[in-house]
Formats: C-alpha cells, sequence, structure tokens
C-alpha cells in the first residue's frame, strides 16, 4: 500500500512540477507509507510515491520503469493477478528486475497502450507517465477501493491519493464547494466526482483518465452490470458456486510478503471471511475487534465465539466514550473532507490494534451492499404496502402516532426505525434510500444554511430525487431490491464506506484488503437474482445458506447490528463539552455557514430527549470540526 502524487505540464511550466513540490506532497503522505519514498521528475511531468512494503519488499522500490527508462509508473495497492500477467509477459518477450506486482504495468502498456487497466485485477490507484508521448495515465480499481482525486490547475494536472495532499500544491485553492457542502448534510458524504474543495476533484471507481498535449480526457473502463439469470432451483449448486468463487478471492487477497490479519466485527461477511481463511492459513491467524459497553451496540461475545470456533489468536478492545473524544482528533485528521460516519471512530480503533501485529488485513466490507445486508432492503418492500394505505390514514393517523413515540438511543431502536421509515414517503423509492440513510432533507438543509450560503447556491437546495438521478439512469435495474443494491453500489460503498476504512486504516499504515469486492465476486452476484439476496424478509440468504457449512448457526442466522457507536448517547453525556464548543455561536459565525440558533434548537432537542437528532449533530460535528482543522 502507498500514497501517491504527481503532476503533469503540458507547456513545461518548471514551477507545476518542481521536485520540492511534489516532496511537499508526498510528506503529507507519509503514514500511507512508512517504509520507502520514491521520485521522478522532468520538465513536463513527475511522480513520487510513499510506499508500504507488503509484496517484494526488497527489489519493489517506485517509481518503476520499464527497460529502457521511458514508461514510468507509481501504484497504491495491490495487483492479484500479477503473477499470471508476469508469465503471458515474459513470454512475449518482456524482462522484469523485480518480484513487485507493480512492475507489470508498465510493460502491460508497452502491449497495450491505456487499455492495459483492463487486465488488472486488484485494488489500485495508478499514475503511469509516457514520456516520449508526453502522455499521462491514471486509472483506480473497478469498485473505488482504492482513491485518487486530481485538480486542473494553471495549465497542469496535480493528482494525489488523498485531498490533504492535493492541496499541499500551491496552485490548488481550499476554497469550498458549497454545492457539495448541500450534498454532504443530505448524504453524510461528498458524492464523486465533486469533493468539499472547489478546484478539485475525485476519479471514479472503474475510470482512466488521460492526459497531454491535446488536453484532458476521463473516461470509463468498467461498468457494474446487474443481469440477473434466470431463477435457478438448484440451491445446493448455487452455493457451491458462491463458495469457490468467495474462497478464490481469498486465497488471492492473501498474496504477501508481511502478515495478514483479519478485521473481525462478529458480524456475518467477517466471519465468513474467517471461515475462509482458517481453510487457507494452518498457522496463526490475528483478528481484532472493537467492542461497547452499551449491550445494544456490541458485538464482541459474537467475534469471540467465531474467533473461538475457529482457533483464531483474538485481540478485542473496548471503546469508551472518554477513549472516543481522545481518538476524535485523529480521526477527523485523517479525513481527506467531511464524513458523517460515526463507525469511523471505531475502524480507526480497529486499524490501530492490528497494526501492532500485522501489516494487512481482510475486512468483510461489500457484503451488504451485493446480498441486501441492511435493513432498508426489506424496508422497500415493507414501504410499497404502507402505500397502499389510504394516504387519509398514513398521515393523519399512523404517522403522527410514531412521531410520539418516546426517544431511544439505543442501536436501531423500534422508534428510530420507525421514524426512519415513514420519511419520504412521497419521494421515489431511490429517493427515499438516500433519505433513510441521510441526515438533513430539504427543509431542515434550508433552516440550517446561512442566508449568505443559501444566496451563493441561487437559493436552492439540492433535494433527494435530483442526488438519486445521479446514480439511477437507463442501466438500473427495475427489480426493486436489485435497484436498491445498485444505488448503494454506486453512492454509498465507494463514496462513504470505502474512504472511511482507507483513511482509518491508512492512518496507521495498516493495508485493507475486502475479497467481497473482488470484481469476479461482484459480478457473480450481480448475475444472480434479488431472491438469493433477500428471501421474504431474510437479507444475504445464500451467504447464510453457503455459511452454515462454516460457522455456529447463532452467527449466522443473527440479524445486522452494523458497526456503529452510541452516537447519540454520548453526544447528550460525555461528549457534551466538545460539542458545546464546537456549536458555540461565535465558532459558527466565523465560518458563516450555518444559523447557530438552528444548531443549537436541535442540541437542546435532543439533550431534552424531545428528539433523536444523532445523525443531524454527528454529521454537523465532524463538519465543524473539519473545518476547524483546515483553517488552524
Amino acid at each position: 500500500m502507498c500514497g501517491i502524487c504527481g503532476a503533469f505540464a503540458p507547456s513545461g511550466q518548471p514551477g507545476m512540477v518542481a521536485p520540492e513540490l511534489l516532496m511537499r506532497m508526498r510528506h503529507r503522505l507519509g503514514h500511507r507509507g512508512p517504509d520507502d519514498v520514491g521520485l521522478y521528475h522532468d520538465p513536463h511531468a513527475g511522480l513520487a510515491i510513499t510506499r508500504l512494503r507488503v509484496i517484494d519488499l526488497e527489489t519493489g522500490h517506485q517509481p518503476m520503469a520499464n527497460e529502457d527508462e521511458t514508461v514510468w509508473v507509481v501504484c497504491n495497492g495491490e495487483i492479484y493477478n500479477f503473477r499470471a500477467l508476469r508469465a503471458t509477459l515474459e513470454a512475449r518477450g518482456h524482462r522484469f528486475r523485480s518480484r513487485s506486482d507493480v512492475e507489470v504495468i508498465v510493460h502491460l502498456y508497452e502491449e497495450y497502450g491505456d487499455a492495459c487497466v483492463e487486465s488488472l485485477e486488484g485494488m489500485f490507484a495508478l499514475a503511469l507517465w509516457d514520456k516520449p508521448r508526453r502522455h499521462l495515465l491514471l486509472a483506480r480499481d473497478r469498485m473505488g477501493i482504492k482513491p485518487l482525486h486530481y485538480a486542473e490547475v494553471g495549465g497542469a494536472l496535480v493528482f494525489a491519493s488523498e485531498l490533504k495532499a492535493l492541496v499541499q500544491h500551491p496552485q490548488v485553492s481550499r476554497d469550498l464547494d458549497l454545492r457539495a457542502l448541500d450534498h454532504y448534510l443530505t448524504l453524510e458524504y461528498v458524492p464523486a466526482p465533486r469533493t468539499i474543495y472547489r478546484a478539485a476533484r475525485k476519479l471514479r471507481p472503474g475510470y482512466r483518465l488521460m492526459a497531454d498535449d491535446q488536453g484532458v480526457r476521463e473516461e470509463p473502463y468498467w461498468r457494474l452490470r446487474m443481469s440477473p439469470i434466470r431463477p435457478v432451483s438448484d440451491e445446493r449448486a448455487v452455493c457451491e458456486q458462491w463458495r469457490t468463487v468467495l474462497q478464490e478471492s481469498v486465497r488471492r487477497h492473501l498474496v504477501s510478503d508481511v502478515p495478514v490479519g483479519l478485521l473481525l466485527s462478529g458480524g456475518l461477511d467477517s466471519s465468513v471471511l474467517a471461515a475462509l481463511m482458517r481453510r487457507e492459513v494452518s498457522g496463526t491467524i490475528h483478528s481484532y475487534t472493537v467492542g461497547f459497553h452499551e449491550p445494544s451496540f456490541d458485538e464482541s461475545n459474537y467475534a469471540r465465539t467465531v474467533a473461538a470456533h475457529l482457533g483464531l489468536t483474538h485481540h478485542e478492545e473496548t471503546l469508551t466514550p472518554r477513549m472516543a473524544s481522545t481518538l476524535l482528533p485523529s480521526v477527523v485528521a485523517s479525513l481527506d473532507e467531511p464524513l458523517g460516519d460515526a463507525s469511523a471512530v471505531p475502524t480507526f480503533l480497529v486499524s490501530r490494534m492490528a497494526r501492532r501485529d500485522v501489516v494487512v488485513a481482510l475486512s468483510g466490507d461489500g457484503g451488504d451492499e451485493l446480498f441486501a445486508g441492511y435493513p432498508t432492503y426489506p424496508a422497500h418492500r415493507l414501504a410499497r404496502w404502507y402505500r397502499r394505505l389510504p394516504r387519509a390514514v398514513r398521515r393523519s393517523v399512523i404517522e403522527p402516532a410514531i412521531r410520539t413515540w418516546p426517544t431511544s438511543h439505543a442501536n436501531l431502536s423500534a422508534d428510530f426505525l420507525a421514524k426512519r421509515f415513514i420519511r419520504g414517503m412521497e419521494l421515489s423509492p431511490a429517493a427515499q434510500h438516500l433519505v433513510w440513510m441521510g441526515s438533513f432533507d430539504q427543509e431542515g438543509k434550508r433552516q440550517l444554511l446561512s442566508g449568505a450560503v443559501q444566496a451563493e447556491l441561487n437559493g436552492s437546495v439540492s433535494d433527494p430525487e435530483q442526488l438519486a438521478s445521479a446514480w439511477v439512469g437507463d442501466d438500473a435495474p427495475s427489480d426493486l431490491v436489485e435497484a436498491m443494491l445498485w444505488l448503494d453500489l454506486h453512492s454509498y460503498l465507494p463514496n462513504d464506506l470505502l474512504p472511511k476504512v482507507d483513511l482509518m486504516s491508512m492512518a496507521s499504515s495498516l493495508e485493507v484488503r475486502v475479497p467481497f469486492l473482488d470484481h469476479h465476486v461482484v459480478e457473480f452476484a450481480c448475475r444472480l437474482p434479488s431472491a438469493w439476496k433477500l428471501r421474504g424478509w431474510m437479507t444475504k440468504y445464500l451467504v447464510r445458506r453457503a455459511a452454515e457449512h462454516w460457522l455456529p448457526l447463532p452467527i449466522v442466522r443473527r440479524p445486522k447490528k452494523g458497526f456503529g457507536m452510541p452516537v447519540a448517547h454520548w453526544i447528550a453525556g460525555e461528549l457534551r463539552p466538545l460539542v458545546l464548543e464546537a456549536f458555540s455561536p461565535q465558532r459558527m459565525a466565523r465560518h458563516g455557514l450555518f444559523n447557530a440558533g438552528v444548531v443549537q434548537a436541535l442540541f437542546r432537542d435532543h439533550l431534552e430527549g424531545r428528539a433523536d437528532h444523532r445523525k443531524l449533530l454527528w454529521t454537523l460535528l465532524i463538519f465543524q470540526l473539519w473545518l476547524d482543522a483546515q483553517l488552524s
């Protein structure tokens, strides 16, 4: 794993690609790769890298070049099929200087040009410089596991693994994109290709960008396709196919020259990976989990059960509110842009734990988005029935009654789920899905945002239908469950979940790999009809059926809990001083973005139990802390 950065100046502006600028950018990426640094520079381009040694510890130095040093590459990530690619390339006469997975990229480029990325299997963000053609190629893996950001400034192109490095270039402005802030308040993340900075963009998953004297072009090289095959009645055969596909993915993800562990939440997906790792590894497997004193959030007993069942060497730490308060500044400092996902805190902690023993860890991320693991998926079926009730009954009887339910701060409490469920009933299913998962609605944003911000937004805050339309187009499936999976695979997964895991793990120089998001696994899941994912009210049907061969039934059959944090309770308790300071009128007036009175009213209603504003307050808290850190 690495951090990469660089610049391309087609007109040969030496100041845009100066080595001292590249080294300044690279310095901000040191946590991503503490083992080695590298730099390539010529009058038109520069590539820089900070490297975490995982494969080929001795000769894997980057940037890497072809035989005559006309093509150079830096890569953040892992190429899992590099051995097969190397054998093919050697048979065609290419000579290799290392045992590194990255070196295959330059030779593939010699054979196939920009199409070389289509042969790569893995998680990666890469930059390749073809010196004779003065041609730069950037590319990001199919699912967006590894990040890559860029900015077109001063006639040049600047890029980096993290925004924190990108804005070290003096030509990249830190002016906020207020439309991105508008989206963040709705979604709890900034959706690609936007970033929180007006000048910067994210390269989207499955895309490549080419820059040369003719300009900059961006295009997809892979698209997610949901094309279910005809219903299959042979459940045993489907389960066996699924086990084979996932087992092969785990085998590929274990390729490493350093120790590999497991982030074991106690949920189904990470437990399945634990079982498949044990089939591949006969020796010690270290597993890691974070627990809570609050029972509704704690899954540590399930993680212990799985670890004992499989003979893992298990490590556990309990996250307390005092510890969370201590960790929060480091968590926020590790973020590229505001991210209102509270699970970033336990992800930061579990990554720090794992790095004491291992350099690489597997994680179960992606299983929920492929196999309908969230409560929102069956909720859409329930919503379809609910909408058939007379509108007067819903609006005048049921919904007012639900709003009067006493507020609970427990994880996925009945009142929290019910109050979420009745939101957005007049919207399309896709827009309602975003409302269920997100924070502020349109009216809430109108009240929250200052007059100056709304004026710059031309008095129009974005609505969920507009946001959903960016992801749900002609390619989206017609089946309701498949359509919601499509939406999460294009929105929440690459814009929230994967950046969170990447940034929180790399803050501790830990490489996290996600076998569920191997594109062979993804394509297998996308060929299955929705009944293999959501069967009646049972989520992740196929995963559960297949896992009965590997895990104790209480683990296989337990409902989704999620890697959350007791935000509602802690905001009203131990984190209250931090929240009060962040939401002080003086600090809010300094930024001029929000109406302080509205924020304080939300906080007061939450403290006094009149409403559960955990998501709204956490979304605002993270933004305020992030903004203060940027301005300090």
